[in-house]
């Protein structure tokens, strides 16, 4: 049988929708990978995923229905193991050979000698195997590794065989080209029938062929049954439904990844809610109506939230009155609550939940909530002074920062707190910008996300991640591998993003010690600003090659450990810049040298003394470090690196006669130790922004 398309799809009951794009993904990929690993696919075969709630499923073109013969050449025994003295096979090669199903005659083997001995070699060719074997071993393979949340067990139609998947599976199909491949899965056999929409098709649906798959579940089973293509239609939809309402529509990629995995057959509706429930912030609406009812919010061209609403729907009635009006029922009663939550949190002011922050847990060895504020607001109050912000208010923002976490309303939803500590700040009637700074301390909460606005905010938001990163580094909670629990890379990430993109000039040793200050006393704190630094020089390498720096430059100026985070960029444009001179690669070059030989020199080089300089090569050497030195010196003073490190063109001439016409470890203890103190004061200047040395080539 010549190769044609290959389908396998599992039936099952209604599948978890926030795990249903990964499943469908990890399905398809996983009986690719077993196929092309059997020599079953070829460089045209094209692979199509198919994930809807009630089904898994994989299309494959140009699947081969039998594996191709393989030669292959097997090693067997040395010779003088596998032979007798006469020339016949001893027990160990027949025993090796029934091993392999060859009959071969032993003295048609293959002899080679590996180096050491003659080894005998048997020659054949690997039958291929029927595609029904790979595709059972690939499937089973499939299954096992899927990234099931959580397992449910349930009994087959025969009452006693237990069954262990996502959802019970009700059908199996198998098809290669028109055929059925006899293939099993979770007690199924494998056939040509499934079922379509539970609603909108009638009975089951015999798949006549794999390339008809996804059209007769179009058309027959009112199902699409692509994952990528229901959730294109689905943003279609609510674009244009919200186009012809003069509006635009909240679409988190999170909320239509989740609405995709729950409908097979997407209809939308408008529905709305009354317009008294507009008094509640707009961010408890919209999420009330994302996270409890998967509908998608409005707003009109200036921002404002509408109260109206779209939803998603699996099932399209001749008159849709009664979902529209069942949905505005079921949403106004949820917005019911999230307006008794913001009124009833107003009649408390947020300072006045400050103390009830003991009884929340941090860490069970990092304290309450409120001890991790008295923290943030030392730290805060320490940054605010050194960086000339208003420390008044910058301790108001830092003590009122977590209040809102005693709130009704961010109890009911954890992702406002921030959010709702400034609207509540701003009913209290504090200063603008310490309510604004409740919210922004919080930022940036995710990779490209804004930064705090103002310089209070940036303080607070500063001393934030500093707490948690040298609190959790001081009791050990460190990010090994992919676990990071706390967040503590991202934490890292925004301090570094705040330092760099605010020009904050606070050296980073300056910022360890205020945070490390804070947990003076802590029981079980041990002091992790070695270590710390680290892990934020790392981050600082990945967060560089991430905006497009090379590794070598990124290394040249990390591994110097700037402490003004805030200079790397200018640092690394100035080395791009020296890295574009024609005498660059040849300065790195003499720059590495240099390393190496102050690396084998005993003792620490003194200061150059002129009187013992004699050579024509060392004089001219030394005038032209003399010469270029004070102009680097004020370049350097003045934050101007390019000009800087361009500034050091002119030595190239000069170093390069001094390592043709000078040898610098001469016998004479004063010339060899005057020749490496210039070699060292040179290397000095040379590296002041970053290490050249790292730019040479090789």
């Amino acid at each position: 049988m010549a190769a044609a398309s290959l389908l396998v799809e599992i039936n099952t009951e209604e599948l978890p929708p926030k795990a249903l794009k990964a499943l469908s993904q990890a399905f398809a990929a996983g009986i690719e990978k077993g196929l092309r690993a059997r020599q079953f696919l070829s460089d045209e075969s094209k692979v199509t995923a198919f994930g809807a709630p009630r089904r898994l499923a994989v299309h494959i073109t140009s699947v081969k229905a039998r594996s191709d013969d393989q030669p292959f050449r097997q090693k067997l025994l040395p010779v003088a193991i596998g032979l007798d003295a006469l020339g016949n096979a001893t027990a160990a090669l027949l025993k090796k050979l029934t091993a392999l199903g060859a009959g071969a005659d032993p003295k048609s083997l293959a002899r080679e000698n590996d180096g050491k001995q003659d080894v005998l070699f048997y020659e054949g060719v690997r039958t291929g195997e029927p595609l029904a074997e790979a595709l059972q071993l690939a499937l089973d393979e499939s299954i096992a590794k899927l990234p099931i949340p959580k397992v449910m067990s349930y009994q087959l139609a025969d009452g006693r065989t237990t069954v262990q998947f996502v959802r019970p599976a009700h059908r199996l199909v198998a098809l290669h080209g028109h055929a059925v491949v006899p293939i099993t899965a979770l007690g199924l056999d494998a056939g040509t029938k499934t079922f379509g929409h539970r609603f909108l098709s009638e009975g089951e649906i015999a798949i006549h062929a794999a390339d008809t798959y996804e059209q007769q579940m179009l058309e027959q089973g009112k199902v699409i049954a692509s994952f990528e293509l229901r959730h294109r239609r689905i943003a279609e939809l609510v674009a244009d439904a919200a186009k012809r309402l003069g509006a635009h529509a909240v679409m988190p990629a999170e909320l239509l990844d989740e609405v995709t995995a729950l409908v097979e057959w997407p209809v939308v509706y408008e529905s709305g809610f009354e317009q008294e429930f507009l008094d509640v912030p707009q961010e408890c609406l919209i999420l009330t109506m994302q996270q409890n009812q998967k509908y998608f919010a409005l707003k009109d061209e200036a921002g404002r939230l509408l109260n109206r609403f779209l939803l998603v729907s699996h099932i399209e009635p001749k008159d849709p009155t009664a979902i529209v009006g069942g949905n505005a029922r079921v949403v106004r009663a949820r917005l019911a609550d999230a307006k008794f939550f913001f009124d009833q949190d107003r009649k408390q002011t947020l300072d006045s939940r400050i103390p009830g922050l003991a009884s929340v847990v941090y860490h069970n060895k990092l304290g309450s909530q409120l001890e991790r504020v008295e923290r943030i607001t030392g730290i805060a109050v320490e940054i605010a002074k050194t960086v000339g912000v208003d420390a008044t208010h910058v301790e108001r923002a830092a003590r009122l920062a977590k209040a809102d976490l005693r709130t009704l309303m961010v109890g009911e939803f954890p992702e406002l707190q921030g959010i709702m500590g400034t609207y509540y700040a701003r009913h209290d009637h504090e200063a603008a910008d310490v309510a604004g700074a409740i919210e922004e301390h919080y930022r940036p909460r995710f990779a490209g996300d804004a930064l705090p606005t103002t310089r209070v905010g940036t303080c607070v938001a500063l001393a934030d991640k500093l707490e948690t990163l040298v609190g959790l580094f001081g009791i050990g909670e460190r990010p090994t591998g992919d676990r990071d629990p706390y967040a503590l890379r991202r934490h890292a990430l925004g301090v570094l993003r705040m330092l760099i993109e605010e020009h904050i000039t606070l050296p980073l040793a300056q910022l360890l010690d205020i945070g490390v200050s804070a947990f003076a006393g802590a029981k079980g704190f041990a002091d992790p600003r070695v270590d710390l630094e680290a892990f934020l020089f790392d981050r600082l390498r990945g967060l560089l090659r991430d905006e497009g720096y090379s590794a070598n430059e990124v290394e040249a100026v990390v591994s110097m450990k700037p402490q003004r985070i805030d200079d790397v960029t200018p640092r690394l444009a100035a080395v791009r810049a020296f890295a574009d001179l024609p005498e660059a690669q040849s300065l790195a070059a003499a720059n590495k040298r240099i390393g190496n030989i102050l690396k084998k020199a005993e003792g620490t080089p003194g200061a150059i003394d002129s009187a013992v300089l004699f050579e024509p090569a060392e004089k001219e050497l030394a005038a032209a470090f003399d010469r270029i030195k004070p102009v680097t010196d004020a370049q350097f003073a003045a934050g101007d690196y390019t000009a800087m490190l361009t500034a050091l063109a002119p030595l190239k001439l000069p170093v390069d006669r001094f390592f043709d016409d000078v040898m610098v470890n001469v016998d004479d203890p004063a010339i060899r130790a005057n020749r490496l103190a210039l070699l060292a004061a040179l290397r000095a200047q040379m590296n002041r922004v970053a290490d050249l040395s790292l730019l040479a080539a090789g």
